[in-house]
This record gives structure tokens, C-alpha cells and sequence, in this order.
């Protein structure tokens, strides 16, 4: 038997939930939000993981590992929002995606060059470059876009 589940509402959901808490939700509280039973709120995160969006389940399990732009397993890409720390972004370049879920506030990604090991810092609001230290960043990614899903849990 198919169910079909509203996908949009299933994004909205969850990123709202990373937002506020900075965790994923289970699929429990998922099921509550949605008023539905913890099988079909179990079913319903499975079906927004079989979608072409770029979120994963930790290999195995039925625990959100990754919902762009945050993960769930901490990264190098901490995030703070207004002097608050309770985030990690999926990469470097969701990172910089945090804040449109933010307007208005300061949001900082603090992490560590994967080459040198050196601290990296920057600070948005908005679409407002506020600093960022060294002043000279770059991003690059080693995996070819073409296999960009095959290794989404790996990334």
C-alpha cells in the first residue's frame, strides 16, 4: 500500500525544528507535529528521504544525519545566530546558506581550513558581508557533482 504525504510540509517541519531546537527532530515528533501516528510519521520522513532533496538518514537507521543547510552530526561549520552556538552546517557552502533562515540576525561560521588546520571566521547579516578572517576564503569541492548523491552520507 502507498501513502502519499505532503513533502512541502513534512521540509518545513523539520527545518523549522532544526531552527529552533539546532537538532533534527525524531520521527515521533515529526508525527506529532503532523497528527499522525509514529508509523506514518516514521513512513513520512522516509518518503521526504527518498526525494531528490539533498537530506540523508545515518546509514541504517531511522535518524536524520544531514537536512541542507544543517546536519545533524556535528561538522567543522559551527554556527552561531546572535551570539547563540547550536549549529552545524551539512558543508562550507550551506554554511553560508544559514543566513537566509536568519534575516536580520548576525550569523557567524567558525571552523577550520582543511588544509592548514587554521582558524577560518565569517560573519553575515543578511546579504551582508560583515567580516571575515582570513579576508581571503576559498571553497572547493573534492567530489564531481555527477556523484554528488552517491556519497551524500559520506560528505
Amino acid at each position: 500500500m502507498s501513502v502519499e504525504f505532503d513533502l512541502d510540509r513534512i521540509y518545513c517541519i523539520i527545518r523549522d525544528h532544526f531552527k529552533e531546537a539546532g537538532q533534527a527532530p525524531h520521527y515521533t515528533e515529526l508525527a506529532r507535529e503532523m497528527g499522525v501516528t509514529p508509523d506514518e510519521g516514521r513512513l513520512a520522513l522516509h518518503a521526504l528521504m527518498d526525494s531528490p532533496f539533498p537530506c540523508w538518514l545515518h546509514p541504517g537507521t531511522d535518524y536524520i544525519g544531514s537536512f541542507p543547510p544543517f546536519s545533524n552530526i556535528p561538522t567543522q561549520y559551527r554556527i552561531s545566530v546572535g551570539g547563540m552556538d547550536k549549529w552545524f552546517a551539512q558543508c562550507g557552502f550551506e554554511a553560508l546558506a544559514m543566513r537566509w533562515l536568519f534575516p536580520g540576525e548576525r550569523v557567524s561560521i567558525d571552523s577550520l581550513c582543511l588544509n592548514s588546520g587554521g582558524p577560518i571566521r565569517i560573519e553575515m547579516r543578511d546579504e551582508e558581508l560583515l567580516s571575515a578572517d582570513p579576508e581571503t576564503i576559498y571553497g572547493y569541492v573534492a567530489v564531481p557533482f555527477s556523484k554528488w548523491r552517491a556519497n551524500l552520507p559520506f560528505a
